[in-house]
């Protein structure tokens, strides 16, 4: 009988189900049951009667559902230990009429017919059920970050906007403060401009160039960015200036350093290539990925360029110095917001892709990121820059530790305590808040503590994407120096330190933002393995990276130190 002819069930006074065609069957067993009574009775003391006979007289219908009955059934029982028509089994001897009735208890009267859904079995709490996370979450993270940047960016306007009244009002005033504010304007605006379009160029170049030919770019952007800042340190010093010589110096200084850096993670590059290629291979199922990328490059071109007039504005206000650095401050806070909400766009439509195989609408989650995951992305922006580089210095001192050196005797202690830091906020917290909706500090811990249930600290620890992104602001920066720095000493060479300061920093930070797309694509990557290893969208490669840093084969080269002969 099919599922769709069953008959609904009852539910009898000890609760069992039963349908109304095992009812009927227990009906027929009563029949029998009486007519064996019946049988057994009129032959006497000593009569036996075949049972064989209780079966004569039944329809081939009732015979079928005889045989159906349960194997425990009393009724069943007398059938199989009977004989079959002819005679050849075994005769049962008549039992008392009270061990009859002891083993063949009469069934109770069947109850009205409970729906079909009723179950018996009583339904465990809510509360004992696993929950399940949810990628849906409506809370607004860190509420208290998100308040602070908005009257931040509510007191930068009106600053701001005070600040460029300031500058025109003393353009059109005719007195000797205008004058120079005249120049200034001539010779500082267009320069400023400048860098800012080239940044944006710069930006897209790179990580169009990341895109298409990954293992080449990491090469490039290692050696470019070395061999940019030594350029531009060095155009700088050729100036003979007080000023252009100090940014000179702290450019080559930086350059020689970055050259170390590039030799010294020389054998990471293939293991760097190889988690670009996989990591952006999602972005060809989303082609509108870029567009926050635009949008927020485009809001802060315009941010920039207002912030250039207000800089102008500042010459003609008290304390100029005092004024310039806290816009500065405020334009460093406002780009990094701006990039980690491009970070938390991508993150979110990638991560979905890779945790639930779902294809995101761009839109909404750039929608999300700038109105329940903004606060995270205001609290990261704040402190995660602060934090690696303390972190960067701490392993810095930690490697320059020497065996009878008091000064570095504290490394072990800074280093532990920077790691400690770092668990609560660093930049992989931003794929979980992007996912689940969780607060910063929360998905910082959260994710260390996935790296570590995977064995993956190492891995993450010495991943380079990190810092070729940042070597890859840090090269435009250098670019837009050279240009500007060229363009301003044939103009006005006083104002060449000032002015390759500023587009440096402008540069850097336009770049950044550009590149926020392929380093959420590596973020995503490695916590998304974190989350779910057994994921069919992840190959071997994290694996097999494991099972090398495991057997040996895989360590990096260690860092370089000074016989104790030659030291001190």
């Amino acid at each position: 009988m099919g599922a769709a002819d069953e008959t609904p069930p009852y539910v009898d006074e000890e609760g069992h189900r039963e349908t109304y065609e095992r009812r009927e069957m227990d009906d027929d067993m009563e029949r029998e049951r009486d007519r064996v009574e019946e049988l057994r009775g009129g032959g006497g003391v000593g009569y036996q009667q075949p049972v064989a006979a209780v079966g004569e007289g039944l329809g081939d219908g009732q015979m079928s559902r005889l045989q159906r009955l349960n194997p425990s059934n009393p009724l069943r029982i007398i059938i199989n230990g009977g004989g079959g028509r002819g005679g050849g089994g075994s005769r049962v001897p008549k039992p008392t009429a009270p061990s009859l009735h002891q083993q063949q208890p009469r069934q109770p009267q069947p109850q009205p017919p409970l729906p079909m859904n009723f179950t018996n079995t009583p339904t465990p709490p809510p509360s004992s059920q696993p929950s399940l996370i949810s990628l849906n979450s409506r809370a607004y993270t860190n509420k208290i970050s998100f308040i602070l940047f908005v009257l931040h960016l509510i007191v930068a306007v009106g600053l701001v906007g005070f600040l460029i009244f300031k500058g025109v009002q003393g353009i059109l005033q005719s007195s000797d403060a205008a004058d120079d504010e005249k120049e200034v304007l001539k010779h500082f605006l267009p320069q400023v401009e400048a860098a800012s379009l080239l940044s944006v160029t710069l930006g897209f170049a790179w990580q169009k160039a990341v895109r298409v030919s990954p293992r080449f770019m990491v090469y490039f952007i290692l050696w470019s960015s070395f061999a940019m800042t030594l350029a531009a340190g060095i155009l700088l010093l050729c100036f003979q200036k007080p000023a252009s010589n100090g940014v000179g110096v702290c450019l080559v200084l930086f350059s020689i350093g970055n050259g170390l850096y590039a030799c010294w993670v020389t054998p990471r590059i293939g293991f760097c290539s190889k988690v670009f290629i996989k990591s952006l291979q999602p972005l060809s199922k989303f082609p509108d990925l870029n567009h926050p990328t635009y949008w927020m490059l485009g809001a802060g071109f315009l941010w920039m360029s207002l912030w250039v007039l207000a800089v102008i504005g500042a010459l003609n206000f008290y304390f100029p110095p005092l004024i310039i650095i806290l816009l500065g401050l405020s334009l460093a806070w406002t780009a990094e917001v701006m990039r980690n909400v491009a970070n938390l766009t991508v993150s979110r439509v990638v991560s979905l892709y890779y945790l639930r195989g779902m294809q995101s609408s761009t839109d909404f989650c750039f929608q999300r990121a700038l109105t329940r995951n903004l606060g995270s992305a205001c609290l990261g922006s704040l402190f995660v820059p602060a934090i690696e580089a303390l972190r960067i210095l701490a392993r810095g001192l930690n490697l320059l530790e020497g065996e009878d050196e008091f000064m570095f005797s504290c490394a072990h202690c800074c280093l532990e305590v920077m790691q400690s830091v770092f668990k609560y906020g660093n930049s992989w917290a931003f794929v979980q808040i992007a996912a689940y909706g969780k607060s910063f500090t929360r998905a910082s811990l959260d994710t260390w503590a996935l790296f570590e249930s995977r064995e993956m600290v190492f891995i993450v620890d010495s991943d380079i994407t990190t810092s070729v992104c940042f070597l890859s602001g840090v090269c435009s920066g250098s670019i837009c120096v050279i240009v500007v720095a060229a363009w301003t000493a044939t103009a006005h060479k006083g104002f060449t330190a000032t002015i390759s300061l500023l587009a440096f920093f402008v540069g850097y930070l336009m770049t950044r933002i550009a590149m926020a797309l392929p380093h959420a694509c590596v973020c995503c990557y490695y916590v998304c393995y974190a989350d779910n290893p057994h994921n069919r969208l992840f190959d071997e490669t994290i694996p097999e990276r494991l099972n090398m840093l495991k057997s040996g084969r895989g360590m990096t080269v260690p860092t370089p130190r000074v016989p104790r002969r030659f030291a001190g």
